[in-house]
């Protein structure tokens, strides 16, 4: 069964698409920035490419 969010559906403050930069730029991946946010790797996904940043594959 899919993981449940507390934040789903919620609009991204300034303050997480900071952070969503900040993370992204130390080299993070997808399911550790998602955790750090406590979005959905979806939703960061999505946010991400709306900045058009690339999150890093976990190895």
């Amino acid at each position: 069964m899919a993981e449940r969010f507390e934040r789903h559906r919620q609009a991204w403050t300034q303050e997480e698409i900071q952070k969503l930069h900040q993370l992204v730029s130390k080299g993070m991946g997808l399911k550790a920035i998602a955790k750090a946010l406590t979005r959905s790797e979806e939703s960061t996904k999505s946010r991400a490419k709306l900045d058009k940043i690339k999150i890093k594959k976990a190895r």
